[in-house]
């Protein structure tokens, strides 16, 4: 074995995966060598995921020869302070070092640099049916997110999200109907993580992640820009809500500030640029409201929307009320009587993650188009389920 130190790590991995390819690091040397142990050529995978973990370790405070010979992974030189004695000569050094804040860097480079493309002219469909709204959905797609099929059921990883998304748009916009109007509705989670560490923005809990997060941020910009420019040529009018979720708070933020800045010149598209988590839309006399469902249970966002000072007066001129939330990754419908309500839970397309399968977490993966008539509510849906091949 080359490296034994390198088994303290074993300490710090979440996954069996994690656990095996740190073994094989420390038996052969370097992720590269591991990665030619099981056959296969690209290392990156391997390097990536051994990046992670060491990360990771440093934010628990493992970080050999890192904190007295400099800085950590995952970490940043903060203030230093200096002691000396009479004579002028360094006794002691204090360093900080803290989790990198570049995040906010990354981020605005990222979409300067994007947003020099122009928005796609995109012909207006001749003919569209002008009392429809058609509502596609799209929640807790974790797009970044890593799963290995053998540890969980089902791969994931940005290559094959993608494929899934452009798959499951064109099929939801093949088999509705031509509504004049459209809502992509992004109902929070659609990052997998909020900056350059892959870590939950609240609880801090380390994630399993597959890539970079300017290259995160890179891809996230071009799916939903196609997703949008797809949707423009079946209806007329295109309306954008990206939710704020538990795992993209910032995310969601940055990717609503995008989407406006990008399409600013389209009249056909517009942007809810609410920050305030709850969101509504009304069509002919139906209400249509969204929340993740991160911050309050569905029995009580009837009461939320009813008695919000924002969306009282839509809510009082509108017959009925159709609410959406996503947030733990399986459907579910309700009828709520007291509150005036449908509240409709709605499922992903993204696989499970380590952490739920090993909990024994199981959801139906799928997505839905609602279409919505202006005085009858819901008319027609559909649903597509993850197809990984194009």
């Amino acid at each position: 074995m080359k490296n034994p130190e390198f088994l303290t790590y074993l300490d710090y991995c979440a996954t069996e995966r994690e656990r095996t390819v740190v073994t094989l690091i420390a038996e052969h040397g370097n992720p590269s060598a591991a990665a030619t142990s099981e056959g296969i050529r690209d290392g990156s995978n391997h390097r990536h995921m051994w990046n992670r973990i060491k990360a990771r370790a440093a934010l628990r405070g493992f970080a050999p020869g890192h904190f007295d010979q400099g800085v950590a992974p995952g970490f940043q030189m903060g203030k230093v302070t200096v002691q000396r004695d009479a004579t002028g000569t360094v006794v002691q050094t204090w360093e900080r070092q803290s989790p990198e804040a570049r995040a906010a860097e990354i981020i605005i480079g990222r979409i300067e640099a994007h947003q020099y493309r122009p928005a796609p002219v995109v012909e207006t469909p001749s003919k569209t049916l002008a009392k429809l709204l058609s509502l596609y959905t799209l929640t807790d797609f974790h797009l970044g997110m890593y799963a290995w099929e053998n540890e969980t059921g089902d791969s994931w990883d940005m290559k094959i999200a993608e494929t899934v998304l452009v798959n499951a748009i064109t099929d939801m916009c093949a088999r509705s109907p031509n509504s004049q109007n459209a809502i992509l509705n992004i109902q929070g989670d659609f990052l997998h993580w909020d900056g350059l560490l892959a870590l939950t923005p609240t609880s801090k809990h380390v994630l399993d992640a597959d890539t970079r997060y300017g290259k995160l941020i890179d891809l996230t910009m071009d799916v939903i820009d196609w997703t949008i420019e797809r949707l423009l040529r079946k209806h007329k009018n295109v309306k954008v809500i990206i939710a704020e979720g538990n795992h993209d708070e910032a995310g969601s933020l940055w990717l609503r500030k995008h989407v406006k800045k990008m399409w600013e010149n389209n009249k056909r598209v517009t942007v809810d640029d609410t920050e305030f988590p709850y969101y509504a839309h009304q069509h002919g006399s139906i209400m249509i409201a969204f929340h993740h469902g991160h911050k309050m249970k569905n029995k009580n966002l009837p009461s939320l929307f009813s008695s919000e000072p924002r969306y009282r007066a839509m809510w009082g001129s509108s017959s009925v009320c159709y609410i959406h939330t996503g947030h733990y990754h399986h459907a579910e419908q309700e009828m709520s009587e007291m509150g005036g309500a449908i509240v409709e839970r709605h499922p992903t397309l993204a696989a499970r993650d380590a952490y739920a399968a090993r909990h024994g977490y199981v959801s139906w993966r799928a997505a839905r188009v609602i279409t919505y008539d202006e005085k009858d509510g819901e008319v027609e849906r559909v649903t597509v389920v993850p197809r990984t091949k194009t």
